[in-house]
């Protein structure tokens, strides 16, 4: 059994813990917490589960650390303090863990991350011999692994389109839904996720992985992005009140250039209201999925909807970020030290998980 390490018990780590729980070759050694609030509460408690884990949240990383375990998911975010969560990693991987992580978006693609990010991780692997695989939903498996396999079966590609339509009222983070996402926000003001270069920064680097597992050179990355206000005033469950005038959805496209054309696209298209921007694409029942096109011949679509945690679409995709991190775990744990993306860890089976009791 490898000793896992749960960091942040969020929307990502409640889900961490539970599969980390169900994973027959992890055990659950340690939760951290930054909440006071939290401190010394059952870690089956903090992620929802109707049973005690034996396991007591702690903010004391040094400690936690100091065990040395052989895994951390690290689910603590890192939209609104990546340097933190850059530092929290590398002590980490310094002692000798192998982490695994969705909240780095320039490690995605380590290969053109920016040195202020690759160097730190790259000396904490070197110092402590643990590794780094950063991984999320979108960015993420729908704009890698889903997108690559589906291509394979096409006899021509001309267009790879990977979509996340979304209504993000159901994404209890009001830091990012508001102030990155702007939502709520005046029309005057653009939000810190549409100015120039950021959704390059954060989706970049799913277009480089695929134009490099497609053998393409890219001329270069666009961005392209449009803003529409609500209508009327909405209410949202978990987020309150989201005023007339103010934005209520975005989309935009961030777009690998090939031979002058856009081929590989990856869109998103966020609403905190059905109501707002009904021309524009909407998932089946509208609430949440992520879709690949692949146009060519055959033209072929997938889309994906996931639920968890009452039915909730934002939690689903959680979930499955987090299965494709703590599934990649036992391998990464095989493999030598290093820096680690999609292209190099395999999408895992659900070897040993097959009929068994949910946690």
């Amino acid at each position: 059994m490898i000793p896992t390490v749960v960091w942040g018990t969020g929307n990502v780590g409640r889900a961490a813990i539970r599969a980390v729980e169900a994973h027959p070759a992890l055990v659950l050694t340690a939760v951290i917490v930054h909440n006071p609030g939290k401190v010394g509460r059952d870690a089956g408690e903090l992620a929802g589960l109707d049973r005690r884990l034996g396991v007591a949240a702690t903010d004391d990383a040094t400690a936690v650390l100091a065990a040395r375990p052989a895994a951390v998911v690290y689910a603590a975010s890192g939209d609104v303090r990546p340097d933190d969560a850059l530092t929290d990693i590398t002590r980490a991987i310094a002692a000798g863990a192998v982490v695994v992580s969705p909240a780095l978006y320039p490690l995605y693609d380590h290969r053109g991350a920016p040195p202020e990010f690759r160097d730190p991780v790259l000396v904490a692997v070197a110092e402590g011999g643990g590794s780094l695989f950063a991984s999320g939903v979108d960015p993420g498996w729908g704009n890698d692994v889903l997108p690559l396999l589906l291509s394979g079966l096409g006899s021509t590609v001309d267009v790879i389109r990977c979509q996340e339509i979304f209504d993000y009222s159901t994404y209890d983070q009001p830091d990012s839904v508001r102030h990155l996402v702007g939502m709520g926000q005046p029309m005057d003001q653009e939000p810190m996720m549409l100015m120039p270069s950021v959704p390059t920064m954060v989706w970049g680097g799913q277009i480089r992985m695929m134009a490099r597992a497609l053998g393409v050179e890219l001329d270069e990355i666009r961005e392209t992005s449009e803003r529409r206000a609500l209508d009327a005033t909405v209410t949202t469950r978990t987020m309150g009140e989201f005023e007339a005038g103010t934005q209520g959805a975005i989309r935009f496209e961030v777009q690998g250039i090939v031979e002058g054309e856009p081929r590989i696209v990856i869109e998103h298209v966020t609403r905190i209201h059905p109501s707002c921007a009904p021309d524009w694409p909407t998932p089946p029942d509208g609430s949440g999925a992520h879709r690949v096109v692949i146009e060519g011949r055959p033209r072929i679509e997938v889309t994906v909807e996931c639920t968890d945690e009452d039915d909730n679409r934002s939690a689903g995709g959680n979930a499955t970020a987090v299965g494709r991190l703590v599934g990649a775990i036992d391998w990464l744990v095989e493999a030598e030290p290093g820096l680690y993306d999609a292209l190099d860890v395999p999408l895992r089976p659900a070897v040993g998980k097959l009929g068994r009791k949910q946690p």
